[in-house]
C-alpha cells in the first residue's frame, strides 16, 4: 500500500493528480490518504513552515503502522523534509518529483523545473535532492488561474485554464532553455496535464506519479 501525506486542502483534484482516489487504483497501486492538518499550501510553499515536519512524522509513522510500503506526499516543495521524513520510517519515502533530478542529471539528462511558484522554490530545495544549482526553474505565471487555485486553496478551478497555465510555463522554460531534454513537474498537482506538455515541447515529463511508479516494483 502507498501512503499519502496529504496537505490540508479543499480545491479541486483532476485524475491524475496524487490526491485524486483513481490515480493510482488506474496504475494498480493500492494508495492510502493521511492527512496533515493545518498543512495548507500557503504554510508548505511560501512559509516553508518548519513546526510542520512533526506533525508530517507524525502522519508517516501512522501510515507505516497501517501497512504502507511506501509513503509519498501531496506537495513538491516537501523535499525539504525527506531527509527527516525518510529517517523516522523504516519504508522507502518519496516527498518530491524534484527526486529526479540528481539521478537523470547523473545519466546526462539537462532537465529543468516547472513549478507552481518559481519565487519560492530556491536553491535550499535543489540542495535538498541533490540536484545541480544550475537546474532551470519555470513557475506559473503569479496569480495565474492554476496558482490562485491551488496556493489559495480554492474549489472551483477552470481546469482547461489550468492546463493552458501549465503549458504557457513549459513553453517558455524551453524557449530560455532550448537545450532541455526532460521537464520534471515540482507540483503534484500538474501530472493532469503531463501529456499536454509534453505535446507542446515535445520533451521528456516526469512528476511525483511517474517517480513512484518506476520505483513501485523495485520496493516490494
Amino acid at each position: 500500500m502507498l501512503g499519502i501525506l496529504m496537505l490540508d486542502t479543499v480545491f479541486d483534484r483532476p485524475l491524475g493528480d496524487v490526491g485524486h482516489p483513481e490515480t493510482f487504483e488506474r496504475l494498480g497501486i493500492e494508495a492510502r490518504q493521511q492527512l496533515v492538518h493545518g498543512a495548507s499550501p500557503q504554510r508548505v510553499v511560501r512559509e516553508a513552515d518548519p513546526t510542520l515536519l512533526q506533525p508530517f512524522i507524525d502522519a508517516a509513522l501512522r501510515l507505516q503502522a497501517e501497512g504502507a510500503r511506501m509513503i509519498t506526499t501531496s506537495c513538491g516543495f516537501l523535499c525539504l523534509f525527506q531527509q527527516a521524513l525518510q529517517a523516522a520510517v523504516r519504508v522507502p519515502v518519496l516527498s518530491s518529483s524534484l527526486l529526479w533530478l540528481a539521478p537523470l542529471q547523473a545519466a546526462g539528462q539537462r532537465c529543468g523545473v516547472l513549478t507552481i511558484d518559481a519565487a519560492a522554490l530556491d536553491q535550499r530545495y535543489l540542495a535538498a535532492v541533490g540536484a545541480r544549482p544550475s537546474t532551470p526553474v519555470q513557475g506559473v505565471a503569479p496569480g495565474s488561474e492554476f496558482q490562485r487555485h491551488i496556493l489559495g486553496n480554492q474549489p472551483g478551478m477552470d481546469v482547461g485554464q489550468a492546463c493552458a497555465d501549465v503549458v504557457q510555463a513549459a513553453r517558455q522554460l524551453v524557449q530560455r532553455h532550448p537545450e532541455l531534454d526532460t521537464l520534471v513537474l515540482e507540483c503534484t498537482n500538474m501530472p493532469p496535464y503531463a501529456d499536454a506538455v509534453r505535446a507542446a515541447t515535445g520533451r521528456r515529463v516526469e512528476h511525483l506519479v511517474s517517480l513512484i511508479q518506476s520505483q513501485w516494483t523495485s520496493n516490494p
